[in-house]
């Protein structure tokens, strides 16, 4: 097994020991830093993922964004050549399951975005290093659509989640900023 599925899975197991509660809890303490964020306050449109245990929630940010008046728009995949799209989403209804079980807009009833017009993008990921360094699921798709993208970035982390370090790759683009429930990380890039 290679240094980073090792990494993966011993940060998955560790996710799995955290019970309801704190989960809920943790996650509220995040969202609710997150939204006295400038690159939050400031941004208009706001792409971000569709959460699934053992990420940090995005269901309560996904609505107060939708309150705050702010454009959401959510990952779809490309598992041929490995490309990400970001499609608004107005409502939940308008997600499906398709890719890794990862919910995803459903084409007919969303609309692509042009990464330019993204202020800020919610990276996820499984593990962090301080300097903002991220590993993914494996798939690469946020580093390719990262290299060109030109907007803010963060990331949401459980404490457990941020590692003294992992192997980085040419390819590792890394987030400008770590809220956990614990801190708000500032990268250097």
């Amino acid at each position: 097994m290679s240094e980073k599925n090792l990494i993966r899975k011993q940060v998955k197991e560790t996710l799995s020991t955290l019970s309801r509660p704190l989960y809920e809890h943790y996650s509220f303490k995040i969202a609710s830093t997150l939204y006295t964020d400038v690159d939050w306050e400031k941004a208009k449109t706001i792409g971000i993922y569709v959460s699934r245990q053992p990420e940090v929630d995005t269901y309560q940010i996904i609505r107060k964004a939708w309150e705050q008046g702010k454009q959401v728009v959510i990952p779809k995949c490309s598992p041929k050549d490995k490309g990400l799209a970001f499609r608004t989403l107005t409502d939940f209804s308008q997600l499906e399951s398709i890719y890794y079980g990862l919910l995803e807009p459903i084409e007919t009833l969303t609309t692509e975005i042009n990464a330019e017009e993204i202020d800020l993008i919610i990276v996820p990921g499984l593990a962090y290093t301080r300097t903002g360094y991220r590993l993914g699921f494996g798939g690469g798709f946020y580093d390719r659509f990262l290299s060109e993208y030109p907007g803010k970035t963060l990331s949401l982390a459980f404490n457990q989640q941020i590692i003294p370090n992992f192997p980085i790759e040419d390819h590792d683009i890394p987030v400008s900023k770590i809220i956990t429930n614990e801190e708000v990380i500032l990268t250097k890039c």
